[in-house]
């Protein structure tokens, strides 16, 4: 056993069992599933990535690389979670990942032995040859070897949440400067979010022996957050990491809720994500130590430094036995002296600073050396050390890496900023206002020490008050016994045989870097991506600096003229479904129902999900054996009687407002200022790019108000484009909007005795000289006060009634029962689909985004005396080509041939390859009125090709080939009585 009999921030009361790899350890509250693991002497915690060598815990925080295990169990499995940060709760369970048939006996590990075979880019060259083996041997095995851990294999049965702050000052970091900041803020009225990483707060003062203002560390950090948490205006939230800064002040951050408790109550998520909007930031993250890199630096029992005073003064844990200390820098004496006082054994003192005076102690001191090989597979077991003079070997089971400290600066770059490079203590610093708002303090901006520290974080909050239009009595500075100093002389790699590993969870060696190097990767952006050194899920937070000191060296260039890779949020790994926040199942795509929706299933209607709405797809009568009787039935219903079908789910906007002309000017291709009050007009928008966004119509209901009809499925895109445009393009403008598509119930009423009907149920005309065609007003329908719009999607005459959405039911009903009555009736989406396209009408199926007005026939819609969005981008030559594929209508040669959708066009006798493609079917249908099958296409110059032949190739089902003749649209020129034309 490895823990101490006294020390630590632990409750030694308590004991807590925990199960590893199925054995069962001890453990007490306080205590992270490392520092557990180390208390019961178990060194070997998993497999690297490439190699598969035995790998023990490396640091203390979230920077962790190798001790990425599998908690949990079933449905609450988690893989690659980091065993620094997990907290241990009774019957926690834990494995292993990365190793087969076990993390002691790894067959995969024969990886090692083939090392010299498996250099950086040796994907990229060996599985190049055979071509033909590529789809069947090597990516089938690629896939099989990659990722760390594995999913559970069940919907997850925890939930994550969402959540949303203000604050005038987020202080990201409770360590000295930290608590300082939010205390300086937080005295003075501010509103300040103070949120850490830990479970506990208090950054780097948990691991030291320090006093500041007579009290031990941790009781200055007590009695800190005590006055903090008697303040109203502040708020602490622990096991929060801020991952990640955004436009405008906003930041995200992960709240971990449950991870640390064993039967989370019914409802607590597992996670929050929240998004912070502060007027002001302050980094206080601290820093993080590196290591060298030296022949066998990788194995179970080699630890940075500053991680070995953290189990050690926070866990009461000794990480090893007997111990050496490797050094370039002051602040690893401190890690010797800390091990020495807690009665434990430090063999040597190892600094590479040649002729500096160490320290005196119970150990050897070692000024110039260098540690050139360690030794033991499973666990370290000695080290070599040149000592300028020979070699000398230690025996230990625990060496202290410590090169240096690198400033968190992963926020400050978020936003595209570079962190500069600072001598005076080797590392990169923040740059000058790389994200507006957010001021750096502390060992996060290169400020080491404890009294520096404070000194920069109540600068920085006094700062931000000043910024905030606050003051207040200035918080004064707490005393400090004492302060050690911070000297570091750059030391990045020893010259020495063997392989030096830089990245450890991506085995990334100095060799990989230097070939790299000599296959003329010299960017460091390249070389990140030839050697993945980085890419791990530590995003190389113990190893980018490394890297590129090492990639310096090769250069021989200074470090700062090497450059940074680029850091991204988040800042540590977040689940997928922290993001999602509970977007599952309905909640991810909650199903819609119109008003129709309950008489619908009483007609045993088959649905079809449209968006997120489900609509009625037919209506199936006693007799018919297949869903196309019936469609056909309501088909003819419409061109002979008349049909009722729900139109609710389109799109509704009102738009109101005394610039609502201009702006609606603005967003349509045409002219929509000078529409009529009490009139339609059909409307095409463009995206900024050109190309059709959506069509729908546009009704003026009132001399400032209008409302705009939009596509089902792009009803959110165009809601979302149209208060982009009034928010942020003209925010002059007078204009207001509002989605009212589920205020509304909406049925179209089609046919040639569409106006008969009606004349039962509106009290209003609806004559041709009082409701023309395009026509639109309110009326009283059934008693209700409603809207009636004189327009068809069917070619037949047509009305669309309008009625608050809680009256829908009824009047579908009873539009449904007088429809009947005339013989008529309720028809679907295919119907409506088959309607639609024997008149020529689009649907998303023909503006996908690749189209122009031009190539659906509409171009003469964009208005010459106008701009709007995407005019002048649609004028582009590539957009005015008479070559490109423009919409035609298909009809098979031979009448009993099927058409499908998807199919592509060939020219005849042209051979079926993509490259003599001529275009594609985007719809068809089998039309009761015409007798065969129909089709909408886009055939290359297609306007001049009416009475052409081609052929549809339909690769999705077996090279399916039919012969057609190119027609022009609509195929019903004019159908039933009164048509709309």
């Amino acid at each position: 056993m490895s823990r101490l009999s006294e020390g630590g921030l632990i409750d030694r009361s308590r004991k807590i069992s925990f199960r590893f790899n199925g054995r069962e350890y001890l453990a007490h509250p306080g205590d992270t599933l490392a520092s557990a693991l180390l208390a019961n002497d178990v060194r070997l915690v998993g497999r690297s990535f490439k190699y598969h060598r035995p790998r023990g815990t490396f640091t203390a925080g979230s920077e962790e690389p190798n001790a990425l295990l599998e908690v949990g169990s079933g449905s609450r499995m988690t893989p690659n979670t980091r065993a620094t940060m997990q907290e241990v709760y009774e019957g926690l369970e834990a494995r292993s990942q990365n190793a087969w048939p076990s993390l002691t006996i790894d067959l995969l590990a024969v990886n090692d032995l083939l090392a010299p075979f498996l250099a950086a880019g040796f994907y990229y060259k060996t599985f190049m040859w055979p071509q033909a083996f590529w789809e069947k041997i090597y990516e089938p095995a690629i896939r099989r070897a990659a990722g760390l851990g594995r999913l559970p294999g069940t919907a997850d049965s925890d939930a994550s949440d969402k959540a949303f702050a203000h604050c005038d000052l987020l202080v990201i970091g409770s360590g000295p400067s930290g608590l300082m900041a939010a205390l300086t803020a937080g005295m003075a009225g501010a509103r300040v979010i103070l949120a850490d990483e830990d479970f506990r707060f208090g950054g780097r003062l948990l691991d030291e022996a320090e006093e500041i203002d007579g009290l031990p560390a941790i009781g200055w950090v007590g009695r800190t957050i005590d006055r903090l948490n008697a303040l109203p205006n502040v708020r602490l939230m622990r096991r929060t990491t801020v991952t990640g800064a955004y436009d405008g002040g906003t930041f995200g951050a992960l709240e971990r809720i449950s991870d640390h408790v064993a039967s989370p109550a019914a409802g607590c998520p597992r996670h929050v994500f929240w998004r912070i909007a502060a007027r002001r930031a302050i980094l206080a993250g601290g820093a993080q130590e590196r290591g060298i890199a030296f022949p066998g630096n990788d194995r179970p029992g080699v630890m940075l430094a500053g991680a070995v005073r953290t189990y050690l003064q926070r866990y009461g844990v000794a990480a090893a036995s007997r111990f050496a200390v490797f050094t370039n820098n002051d602040d690893g004496w401190r890690t010797a002296h800390m091990l020495a006082d807690a009665g434990l054994e430090v063999a040597a003192l190892i600094d590479t600073r040649p002729g500096i005076e160490l320290p005196d102690g119970p150990w050897k001191g070692i000024a110039g050396g260098q540690v050139i090989s360690t030794r033991g597979r499973k666990r370290l077991t000695s080290v070599t050390v040149a000592t300028g003079g020979g070699e000398e070997r230690f025996e230990v089971d625990g060496l202290a890496v410590s090169g240096g400290w690198n400033p968190g600066v992963h926020l400050t770059c978020h936003m595209n900023g570079r962190p500069v490079w600072n001598t005076e203590i080797a590392a990169f610093v923040p740059a000058e206002n790389a994200v507006p708002g957010l001021l750096p303090v502390g060992a996060a901006n290169g400020t080491f020490g404890t009294r520096a520290a404070l000194e920069s974080g109540r600068a920085g909050g006094i700062d931000a008050l000043g910024s905030l239009g606050l003051s207040g009595v200035q918080e004064p500075l707490p005393e400090i016994k004492q302060d050690a100093a911070y000297s570091i002389t750059p030391f990045w790699q020893v010259a020495a045989p063997g392989r030096a590993w830089v990245d450890l969870q991506n085995d990334v060696t100095t060799k990989d870097i230097e070939l790299a190097y000599k296959e003329n990767f010299r960017s460091v952006e390249h070389v990140k991506r030839y050697t993945t050194l980085g890419m791990a899920t530590d995003q190389g937070k113990t190893s980018n600096t490394l890297g590129l000191a090492v990639l310096a060296d090769l250069a021989g260039q200074p470090i700062e003229s090497v450059g940074t890779t680029t850091f991204r949020p988040p800042y540590s790994p977040v689940e997928l479904s922290a993001y999602g926040a509970r977007a599952t199942g309905q909640d991810f795509a909650p199903a819609r129902f119109p008003a129709s929706h309950t008489a619908s299933e009483a007609m045993d209607a088959k649905f079809i999900e449209a968006g997120l709405w489900h609509r009625a797809a037919w209506y199936p009568q006693a007799g018919e054996a297949s869903w196309q009787e019936s469609c056909d039935r309501e088909v003819r219903w419409v061109r002979n009687s008349v049909g009722v079908c729900d139109v609710s789910t389109l799109g509704k906007i009102d738009v109101q407002g005394k610039d609502a002309a201009t702006f609606l000017d603005r967003i349509y291709t045409g002219t929509m200022s000078s529409l009529k009050i009490d009139r339609v007009r059909y409307g095409l928008m463009l995206r900024e790019d050109g190309f059709v966004m959506d069509d729908g119509t546009v009704a003026r209901m009132g001399e400032a108000h209008y409302v705009l009809s939009t596509t089902t499925a792009a009803a959110g895109q165009v809601m979302s484009h149209l208060e982009f445009c009034a928010q942020c393009l003209w925010p002059e403008l007078d204009v207001a909007l509002i989605s009212v598509t589920e205020q509304w119930s909406q049925f179209a009423v089609s046919g040639p005795r569409a106006r008969e009907l009606l004349s039962q149920i509106v009290a209003d005309s609806m004559e041709d000289d009082d409701l023309p065609f395009m026509a639109c007003g309110a009326a009283t329908v059934a008693g209700v006060a409603g809207r009636v719009f004189r327009i068809s999607f069917s070619g037949e005459l047509g009305f669309e009634i309008a009625v608050p959405a809680n009256h829908g039911d009824a009047l579908f009903r009873l539009l449904v029962s007088r429809a009947e009555s005339l013989g008529g009736g309720a028809y679907g989406m295919e119907a409506l689909n088959v309607l639609r396209i024997e008149k020529g009408f689009l649907t998303h199926a023909e503006i996908p985004g690749r189209v122009t007005a031009a190539d659906v026939g509409l171009g003469r819609m964009m208005a010459g005396a106008k701009d709007c969005i995407g005019k002048v981008m649609s004028q582009r030559p590539g957009l005015t080509d008479a070559k490109r594929p423009q919409l035609v209508g298909l009809v098979p040669v031979e009448p009993e041939a099927r058409l499908y959708a998807g199919a592509h066009l060939f020219n005849p006798g042209a051979a079926a390859h993509r490259i003599e493609a001529q275009g594609y079917i985007t719809s068809t249908c089998h039309s009761p009125t015409l007798g065969h099958h129909i089709a909408l296409g886009f055939l290359a110059n297609g306007s001049e090709r009416t009475g052409q032949s081609v052929r549809a190739v339909d690769f999705m089902r077996g090279e399916r080939e039919t012969e057609c003749r190119v027609v022009e649209l609509p195929f019903l020129a004019n159908v039933g009585r009164g048509a709309n034309g």
